[in-house]
């Protein structure tokens, strides 16, 4: 039972201010928009130097346990890390892998835990392959299956959503299995040629793919442990809100940057435009609405983890970075004027990361609705 009674409180480490200040410097010398721009142009996923730096700095083991070769620390500190990425929309598989990483940390066995975790914390790829075509949230609800003949798994099924699997070493799919959600582990060797397919989504400056399971075949040991994956399940939707809502939290900070140097150098009438009230309040609104977000974001990133409580400030802070980003693109991209509405202008780009934020694990009025089943 929620405790209502309990005051609110935030915490923010030693750990995490050092990283949000390497994360920001790092970002904003790594990712400055026209890079963003290339990246979307570019044939190649992502920059194989660039992710190495990024493993260089152990930001891929921040949550894994040092037995692992992870810094064991938590998801709070991974929040750190993702939130200016947002902010420079970094089109990374750093969210992917570190959720491929708590999979595997929630369900995985030792054997495939010893296996893939240090590989991962030195800088494999791993993401996860949980939508299908249907675009259902509830992620124990699943239509592609694995059958067993003696220690063989044919897979079945399609999956839909799957960032970075075109570079992945690793993909954790979510299938039914002896009538059971059950997780998958599906290495780059066991994909043959088609069976990835590059899906146009919103936001180009990812990577997403369609995944066709048909016909794939796996030993019997790729099965994580089955009793665990329930568990597992929930804990990766709550883990990837949360991770969300950093990115979120920071493409409304990039987006509110934007707007404002823009309004300091647009002149209408010989007066900056930044000076009449009609935009400053919407912009002072966006960043309140922002700040509020932040809030619930490093709550969320507290108290992460700690049963009904944890659940109901992570599904708080998915609904509001993903309102607040929305509110501050839409303003920034109508106060652009007839260049707002044009590819070239960055709000877009903002717009269209906030529409790719919210529709991944739940839009806010999803997350509303889960709200009103804990709550009331």
């Amino acid at each position: 039972m929620l405790d209502t009674n309990k005051k609110p409180t935030i915490l923010f480490s030693d750990e995490q201010e050092q990283l949000l200040e390497v994360a920001s410097n790092f970002c904003r010398d790594r990712f400055p928009m026209s890079e963003t721009r290339k990246r979307i142009a570019a044939d190649e996923d992502l920059s194989r130097p660039l992710w190495d730096e990024m493993a260089s700095l152990g930001w891929l083991g921040i949550a894994v346990p040092e037995e692992f070769g992870g810094s064991g620390l938590t998801l709070g500190e991974v929040v750190t890390v993702v939130e200016p990425m947002g902010e420079h929309l970094a089109g990374t598989p750093l969210i992917s892998t570190t959720l491929a990483a708590q999979a595997l940390l929630k369900a995985g066995t030792r054997a495939q835990k010893e296996t893939w975790l240090p590989k991962i914390c030195e800088g494999a790829i791993a993401t996860l392959a949980l939508s299908e075509p249907d675009g259902d949230w509830a992620l124990e609800r699943i239509a592609a299956s694995a059958t067993a003949s003696g220690d063989t798994l044919t897979l079945k099924g399609t999956k839909t959503f799957v960032t970075d699997a075109a570079s992945a070493d690793l993909v954790i799919a979510s299938v039914l299995f002896e009538g059971k959600p059950a997780l998958v582990l599906i290495t780059r060797d066991a994909l043959a040629a088609g069976k990835l397919t590059r899906e146009i989504v919103i936001d180009e400056t990812r990577r997403s793919y369609r995944l066709d399971l048909d016909g794939i075949t796996l030993p019997k040991s790729a099965l994580l442990d089955a009793d665990k994956t329930p568990a597992a399940l929930n804990h990766i939707d709550q883990a990837a809100c949360l991770l969300l809502s950093a990115e979120a939290c920071g493409g409304a900070n990039g987006v509110i940057n934007v707007t404002i140097d823009y309004l300091k150098t647009r002149k209408q009438f010989d007066r900056y435009i930044g000076s009449y009230q009609a935009l400053k309040h919407p912009t002072v609104d966006a960043l309140l609405a922002m700040e509020a977000a932040r809030s619930h974001l490093y709550y969320a990133a507290t108290v992460f983890g700690d049963g009904i409580e944890g659940e109901v400030a992570v599904r708080m802070a998915k609904a509001q970075s993903g309102s607040a980003l929305a509110f501050a693109s839409d303003r920034s991209i109508q106060f652009h004027g007839g260049f707002g509405f044009t590819y070239d202008c960055d709000a877009q780009l903002y717009r269209r990361r906030g529409i790719w934020c919210e529709a991944q694990f739940g839009d806010a009025t999803h997350h509303r609705a889960k709200l009103a089943e804990i709550l009331f």
